[in-house]
Formats: C-alpha cells, structure tokens, sequence
C-alpha cells in the first residue's frame, strides 16, 4: 500500500509529524510531502522515521488551506498514493476534510490506531469526547487518516529517504496569510507529553509562579481551565478542554479544576492523571489516577521540592 504523509513546514520537525510519518510507514510505501524552507538536517530526520521518500515543494512559503489542498492533492496523483496521513493539529483540522473532498476520499478525523485490514480497512477513533470508541471502515479507494498527536509513538528506523523537488500548479489561494504569531515558548500543548494545568482555585494570576516552577522543573507545558483564560487569567492558548485545546500527555497534573465534563472532554486521553483539590467531592477524583486531597498552595511547591531532590539523586 502507498501512502503520503503531509509534514508542515517548520524550523524544526515537530513531534507529531514524526508520529505521522513513522504511522504511515507501518501502513505501507512511505513518501512524505512538505514545502517551504526546510532545511537539510531537518529532511534526513524525517528519513529516519520511516520515510523512503521526501517531496519539497519550495515555490510555498506560508500555510495557506486552498494551496496546500492542492499540493497534497498534486503528490497524490504523483505517487499514486492510496493513503494520506495527515497529524491532527491546527492545520490538519482545516485541510483533511478539503484533501479528502478533492480527493473523493473517506476521512478518518482523529485516528487513534493502526487501520485494521484483515477484513477491510478499519480504523479506531475517538467518539462522544472521549467517553467512547468507534470503529470507522473506509470503502473508498482512497482515503485520507488525521492522526490525533500523541497516539502513535514516533519509531526511529534510522533509514534514510531520497529527497525530490516537487512543482505542482497549486492555483492562487483566496486567503492571505499576513502575519503569523507564535503563542509562548516550549512545547506546544498537543506535543506536550508532560502538563501541568490550574483553575480557579488558584485564586488569581498573581499566584501562577508555582504552576510554571513545577512545569519548569519536570520540563511541562502549562495549561488552565476555560474560567481561567476568559477571565484572562492565563493565555486563551493554554485553555484545554472540549472548547480548547484536547491534549493527550503521558502525565497531566489539575490544580484546583473541578473536571467539568468539559474539561475532561479535552484531557481525558492523558495516560496519567493527578488531581489536586481541596474539595473531596469533586468530579475529577473520578477520573484521576491519583489524587491528592489538599490545598494547591501547599501541594505544588511540594511536588516540586520532592522532583528536584529526585533529581539530584539521580545525578
């Protein structure tokens, strides 16, 4: 099976485009489609996780939706691909629904697995926030898959991939990108494998330096609930949530969030979760792996104290 993998274009290859390109090449074939200004060193990285070709289409310089429908559309019909991987961020989000409508494709939006095809081509997804599961079968020949980040583990094969400038008629696009901002430093809350995350019972944006203390020690990203951002506590980036930001990290830390159902709709895909709150009835203690009854205030700094003497000892 052929397959086409669609990497943005970046300083440096994100996390989630490596889990695209590494699950892509346990489907099949493995060519990969970028653009922009992509730099050597960053083209041999993604040969080594599977990828046994790169196009790069350099006459694209900014991410727009129509042109980029275009170009993976062009390296389809070059390669004769019968899949096309896309990771579920910002950008697959607008553009896997218009690859597959050119395409005449079935879209998989938010896989969570391998396609099955032992008896068709089926593929696991996320349903009803999280609470749920489906089994999605695609019948068209071919078909577009939206990786949800954090759910196929980047595999180094340490092989290398042949790199090809790729021209295509990509038509002009009706949006123009004027300005592009980034949002913070570090790690990008749906790359994050670590979060440490806070709600109102922080009781004011004053009090945040302990969140960030904590996150900078273990190397997390940081994070609230909704309340918190729309009252401008915190950054609208860092809201997570079904009406944010859906994270899957190894290890999520809740100080002081209630776990609303809405909450937990966009962080119940964490592999750990630890909760911190003083109230021994909250919702979150349901959901939690671990869970810590107390006050935030003397909780956190805690936490911190016992990972830096953790970390000493292992130095």
């Amino acid at each position: 099976m052929s397959v086409l993998v669609f990497i943005e274009a970046k300083s440096k290859v994100s996390k989630a485009a490596l889990e695209a390109v590494s699950y892509g090449s346990k489907i099949g074939s493995t060519t990969v489609i970028t653009y922009g200004n992509i730099n050597e060193q960053e083209l041999t990285v993604i040969g080594e996780y599977g990828a046994e070709k790169i196009l790069v289409n350099r006459s694209l310089n900014e991410s727009n939706d129509q042109q980029l429908t275009n170009l993976i559309s062009a390296a389809v019909d070059h390669t004769g691909a019968d899949v096309v991987v896309i990771s579920q961020d910002q950008t697959g989000k607008s553009i896997g629904p218009r690859v597959a409508a050119k395409l005449n494709a079935g879209h998989v939006s938010g896989a969570i697995s391998l396609p099955e095809t032992a008896n068709g081509f089926v593929v696991n997804t996320n349903v009803f926030s999280g609470k749920a599961m489906a089994k999605i079968t695609v019948h068209s020949d071919k078909k577009v898959i939206s990786l949800l980040p954090n759910s196929h583990a980047p595999v180094k094969t340490n092989g290398s991939a042949t790199v090809e400038e790729f021209n295509a008629d990509l038509g002009e696009g009706r949006i123009i990108v004027k300005e592009l901002k980034t949002q913070g430093e570090g790690i990008p809350l749906p790359e994050a494998e670590l979060v440490v995350s806070a709600g109102r019972g922080l009781k004011g944006p004053e009090n945040w330096g302990i969140v960030e203390d904590l996150a900078s020690t273990i190397g997390a990203t940081t994070a609230c609930s909704r309340p918190v951002s729309d009252i401008g506590w915190r950054p609208h980036h860092e809201h997570v949530g079904q009406t944010g930001i859906a994270i899957r990290p190894n290890l999520y830390i809740a100080a002081g969030i209630s776990g609303a159902i809405q909450h937990l709709a966009g962080v119940n895909g964490s592999k750990v979760i630890v909760v911190i709150n003083t109230d021994s009835e909250a919702p979150f203690f349901k959901a939690a792996d671990y869970g810590i009854i107390g006050d935030a205030f003397e909780v956190l700094p805690r936490l911190n104290e016992a990972f830096k003497k953790f970390q000493s000892s292992q130095n």
